[in-house]
């Protein structure tokens, strides 16, 4: 599993105001139904990390990765926009951490590391960080 990518991206998305959910794991040992753990060390065998952001506004996307290169992908961008992104193929960590980057842009208008700080989370529009750096 690749939390990494979410971990990393967490600083950034909070200081950038978005609420970002605790991760959720799922073990593949545990017997039906298997319950979702928000501690790592609970699951022997993980074959899911999901978590929830939300803000600004409506927004939020929730994401599952799957063991085996896989993820659903849930949206809300607005009253009108909004779905759900079945997702395979995904090859690596560096494949995940670009499609979430793409996945939270798309949703939460949001996109970019900062030149500054090096925080994800340039505002799109105006191209600035929320630590006040331009991209």
């Amino acid at each position: 599993m690749a939390p990494g990518p979410i971990c990393g991206q967490t600083l950034g998305w909070k200081s950038a105001g978005f609420e970002v959910g605790q991760l959720t794991w799922r073990d593949a040992e545990a017997s039906w139904p298997q319950l979702l753990e928000t501690g790592r060390a609970r699951v022997h065998d993980p074959d899911s990390v999901g978590v929830v952001i939300c803000g600004p506004g409506e927004a939020e996307l929730s994401v599952v990765l799957f063991r085996g290169g896989w993820a659903d992908v849930d949206f809300v961008a607005s009253l009108d926009d909004y779905g759900s992104l079945p997702v395979s193929g995904i090859a690596s960590v560096s494949d995940f951490e670009t499609r979430m980057n793409q996945w939270f842009a798309r949703v939460c208008g949001v996109c970019g590391v900062c030149g500054v700080c090096g925080v994800f989370g340039v505002c799109a529009s105006a191209r600035l960080c929320v630590c006040g750096g331009a991209q």
